[in-house]
C-alpha cells in the first residue's frame, strides 16, 4: 500500500531551512550519509536489487510531467530515491560488474565530492574558480607531462600563461575529441590575406579560399563513436570521417592509411586529421602511434590521439612502451574517470603546443576578457564543475606508483582471465587483452571441433546460431543480476571477418578476484545450458554440415 505524500509548508522560513540547516543525523538522508561514509559496498549491497526490474516498469516511477506544486519533506523524497531510483540503479561498483569501463571509486573521494559540491565553484572564469582555476591548469599539466615529458623550465613557463593552455578539462572523450578536432579545422583554415579564419567566414569560405574539395579525418573501423559527433557538428560531415581497416590485431593498417591519404589529395581534398587509438572501446588494442604520426607529418595533418581508455596506462613503467609514439601527437585525449578512477565527468584534452588552442580563442566582455585567465577562453564548454580537484586529490593519495600497481594489475589479471578461458573445452578467447580488457564467447565443445576445422561455408552458417546464443546468455546473465559482462560485435580475421558477437570484459576494478571471474563463466555455462532451443538449432546445423 503506497504511504500518503506528507507536504513540506511553503514560507520563508522553511526555505531558510533547506539552505543552511543540515537534516538530523537520525533522518533518513542522515542515516544514508553515515552508511556511505562508513561503508559503501556495503550501502550499495544492500539498497541495489540483484534482479532487474524492467525498464518500462521503472519508466512508471517517472511519469509525472509538470513540476511538483507543493514541497516534500527531504526524509520523504529520499526514501522515494532509496526505493524507485537507487534500487534499481547498476551497481557499476561491484566486483562482479565488468563489463564496462566504471570501477568501484576510491572511499575518499566520496566526502571530497561532497567539499568540492559545496563550494560550487564555476570553472568557467576566475571570479567565480579563483583557487580551482590554477589548481585545474595544475592538473593538466601534471598529465601533460605524463605524457610529453618536458622539462621543468616548459611547464614554469607555460602552464599558468593567460594566452596559452596546455589543454583542458571537459565531461568527458566525446567533448575532449570534438575539441581536439575544432583546433585541428581553425588552424588548417586559419586567417590568411582575404579570409578571416573559419571562425569568422565559414567552412564553405575556408574550402573555396584554401581550393579544397572536402576535409577528411581518418581513425581506423575501431574508432570511437564520439568521432561521428564531431565530424557532424564541425561541418565536415560524417562522410569525410573515413575508417581505415585494421589488422588482425585490430590495429589500424598503416599501407591502407596511407592509400587512403593518398586517394583524397588525388580527389582534390585534404586529410584535416588522423587519429590513432590508444585502447579501442571494443577490444582495448592500441594502434601503431609512431608510424601513424609518420604518416600524419607527411601529409600535413593534425595528429591526434584519444587514449581515453589507455591514457592512464602511461603510468606504469612496465607498460608504458605499448603508447610508444603518443609523445608526438599534436593532442590527446584522456578520461580521468576511467582508469585513473575518479567519478564520471572528468575528460581531458592536452596539446603539445601551448598556443594551439589561440585557433578557438573566445572572449566576452563580462567574463573571459582579454588578457584574464579565465579558463572559459578555451574550452567548448562554458560553466563546469570543479572536477579538477577529484583528479588532483587522486593523483596525490593514489601516486604515480599507486596507479601503476592498479595498472599492472588490471592487465596482469586480463591475461589470467583470458588463460583461464582457454583452458576450457566450451569457451574460445576472441580477441587477447593488450590492456585489461578481452572477448571471448561460449562455444559448445563438438561445435568448437567443427569450427577450428572447418571452413569459410562451415564459420557462415554455424556463426549466427552462436550469435543467437551469446546474446543470450548475456541478456540472461544481466537479468538475474549475479554478474554481468557486456557484447559487441566483431568481424575477427581468424573467422574470416564473418560479424560475431562476442562477450566483452574490462578488468579495472582492483576488487574482482580470480575466483569470480571462474564464477563468471560457471554463470554463463549453467544458462548456456538452459537455452534448449538455440542449442537445437545449433546442432542440426552442425549435423546438416556433415
Amino acid at each position: 500500500m503506497s504511504k500518503t505524500p506528507q507536504y513540506a509548508e511553503v514560507n520563508q522560513e522553511s526555505l531558510y531551512r533547506i539552505f543552511t540547516i543540515p537534516e538530523a543525523p537520525d533522518s533518513t538522508l542522515g542515516r544514508i550519509e553515515k552508511h556511505l561514509s562508513e561503508n559503501l559496498m556495503g550501502f550499495l549491497g544492500e539498497h541495489i536489487v540483484a534482479r532487474e526490474k524492467p525498464l518500462q516498469a521503472i519508466e512508471q516511477d517517472f511519469q509525472g510531467a509538470t513540476v511538483p506544486e507543493d514541497p516534500q519533506f527531504v526524509s520523504d523524497h529520499t526514501e522515494f530515491l532509496l526505493d524507485k531510483l537507487v534500487a534499481h540503479s547498476v551497481h557499476t561498483a561491484s566486483p562482479r560488474f565488468i563489463g564496462h569501463m566504471t570501477s568501484a571509486l576510491p572511499y575518499f573521494l566520496l566526502p571530497l565530492a561532497k567539499l568540492m559540491v559545496g563550494l560550487n565553484q564555476n570553472l568557467v572564469k576566475i571570479e567565480t574558480s579563483k583557487a580551482f582555476t590554477p589548481l585545474e591548469r595544475n592538473v593538466i599539466g601534471m598529465l601533460h607531462h605524463l605524457v610529453y615529458q618536458r622539462d621543468g623550465d616548459f611547464y614554469r613557463r607555460w602552464m599558468h600563461s593567460a594566452q596559452h593552455s596546455l589543454g583542458a578539462f571537459c565531461s568527458g572523450g566525446t567533448v575532449a575529441n570534438i575539441t581536439a578536432l575544432w583546433v585541428a579545422r581553425n588552424q588548417l583554415l586559419k586567417p590568411t590575406n582575404g579570409f578571416a579564419g573559419i571562425a569568422a567566414d565559414g567552412l564553405a569560405a575556408g574550402l573555396q579560399h584554401y581550393g579544397y574539395q572536402r576535409l577528411t579525418v581518418m581513425v581506423s573501423e575501431r574508432g570511437h563513436y564520439s568521432l561521428a559527433k564531431a565530424a557532424d557538428v564541425l561541418g565536415i560531415g560524417r562522410k569525410n570521417l573515413i575508417a581505415v581497416p585494421t589488422d588482425h590485431n585490430n590495429r589500424v593498417q598503416i599501407a591502407a592509411l596511407r592509400e587512403k591519404c593518398q586517394q583524397v589529395e588525388a580527389d582534390g581534398g585534404k586529410v584535416m586529421a588522423i587519429i590513432g587509438v590508444a585502447g579501442t572501446t571494443e577490444t582495448g588494442h592500441i594502434d601503431p602511434l609512431e608510424e601513424m604520426a609518420e604518416v600524419a607529418q607527411q601529409v600535413n595533418a593534425h595528429f591526434h590521439v584519444d587514449a581515453a581508455w589507455g591514457g592512464a596506462t602511461l603510468m606504469s613503467s612496465r607498460h608504458r612502451q605499448l603508447l610508444a609514439g603518443i609523445e608526438l601527437a599534436d593532442s590527446v585525449t584522456i578520461d580521468a574517470h576511467k582508469q585513473m578512477y575518479v567519478p564520471m565527468g572528468a575528460g581531458l584534452v592536452l596539446f603539445k603546443d601551448p598556443s594551439a588552442v589561440r585557433a578557438i580563442e573566445h572572449h566576452a566582455e563580462y567574463i573571459i576578457r582579454h588578457g584574464s585567465k579565465d579558463l572559459g577562453a578555451h574550452t567548448m564548454e562554458g560553466s563546469r564543475s570543479g572536477m579538477a580537484m577529484m583528479v588532483f586529490s587522486a593523483l596525490h593519495v593514489i601516486g604515480r606508483r599507486g596507479y601503476e600497481l592498479l595498472i599492472d594489475n588490471s592487465i596482469e589479471k586480463a591475461h589470467y582471465f583470458a588463460d583461464l578461458i582457454r583452458q576450457q573445452d566450451d569457451f574460445e578467447v576472441i580477441t587477447d587483452p593488450e590492456l585489461c580488457l578481452l572477448t571471448y564467447r561460449y562455444v559448445p565443445e563438438p561445435v568448437k571441433h567443427v569450427l577450428e576445422q572447418g571452413n569459410a561455408e562451415h564459420i557462415k552458417r554455424l556463426t549466427p546460431h552462436l550469435n543467437a546464443l551469446t546474446r543470450y546468455i548475456q541478456k540472461r546473465q544481466r537479468e538475474d543480476g549475479q554478474s554481468f559482462v557486456s557484447r559487441t560485435k566483431l568481424t575477427p580475421h581468424q573467422y574470416h571477418s564473418e560479424p560475431t558477437v562476442v562477450f566483452r570484459v574490462v578488468l579495472a576494478n582492483p576488487l574482482t578476484t580470480e575466483a569470480m571471474l571462474a564464477d563468471v563463466l560457471a554463470e554463463q555455462r549453467k544458462i548456456a545450458s538452459r537455452a534448449t532451443s538455440l542449442l537445437g538449432a545449433l546442432y542440426t546445423e552442425m549435423r546438416e554440415l556433415g
